[in-house]
């Protein structure tokens, strides 16, 4: 691993644990044994490293959370799967994500002191919320579940239940506590098929 790569790879373990704000670029200097200058070579500013964390952040949240969709052909098992990978793969992870999920941390943390690095957290929401809703769609569409399901309401259900267990997780650090709630998401979806 590359310096720039080591500097992205500790500071997403870092703003996972302490956020964005309170994680120095001393904090940074420190995990990676880089100096000021090495850093400043990769990156002109704190901002622009947000930027490269985020975009790991969501590498690694695909790779992760979408593992094995593709080989399931009911949406609602697609659905299963994503919470299932959610909670065993992505917010168990604790290589890259020791303080639980780093999209959590930062829309707390930045939705008043930094908006407009909230706004690009909340565009990954909205494009999980918009997958869900597809799935959804297409398990109504395909019969699976009922043609008065409200696939709207379901999905703000389950994205409301995903970024609660994560938050509870975050603080807790209880698998038992997230494996309750994402089966109790799993079992309502279940409950809800034809």
């Amino acid at each position: 691993m590359n310096l720039r790569e080591r500097i992205i790879h500790e500071s997403l373990r870092l703003f996972s644990l302490k956020g964005f704000l309170s994680t120095s670029i001393d904090d940074i200097l420190q995990a990676t044994d880089a100096s000021k200058g090495g850093f400043y070579n990769h990156f002109p500013s704190k901002d622009a490293l947000f930027f490269e964390v985020l975009d790991e952040a969501r590498r690694v949240w695909r790779e992760r959370c979408l593992s094995g969709l593709d080989e399931i052909e009911s949406p609602v098992g697609k659905v299963v799967k994503l919470l299932e990978n959610y909670r065993d793969r992505y917010l168990k992870d604790s290589e890259y994500l020791p303080g639980g999920c780093i999209f959590v941390t930062f829309s707390v943390e930045l939705d008043d002191q930094r908006p407009q690095l909230c706004k690009e957290v909340n565009a990954g929401f909205m494009g999980l919320k918009r997958m869900i809703r597809r799935l959804l769609d297409g398990a109504k569409e395909s019969g699976e579940l009922s043609a008065s399901a409200n696939t709207s309401a379901i999905t703000e259900m389950l994205l409301a239940g995903m970024l609660g267990a994560s938050v509870i997780y975050g603080v807790n650090k209880s698998t038992s506590s997230l494996d309750k709630s994402i089966d109790s998401l799993i079992e309502f979806l279940q409950a809800l098929k034809r």
